[in-house]
């Protein structure tokens, strides 16, 4: 878990550094590498959100199927 979250903060701080631009505005071709950052952002944390709600919900649950 702990290797998984310097992961996550590596790329948090260096992805602006590598997202910046030279000031010339150009045709959008592809997808800028800021895009495809706030993209996995968004998606780790969606993932994390719905691991930490199922986890908490089961404990209540006692491990039983509720109908």
């Amino acid at each position: 878990m702990a290797m998984s979250m310097r992961i996550a903060l590596l790329l948090l701080v260096t992805t602006p550094a590598l997202a910046a631009h030279a000031g010339r505005a150009t045709p959008r071709t592809a997808p800028e590498l800021s895009d495809v950052a706030l993209f996995v952002m968004a998606a780790a944390g969606v993932w994390v959100v719905r691991r930490a709600m199922r986890a908490r919900f089961a404990k209540t649950r006692g491990g039983q199927a509720k109908d």
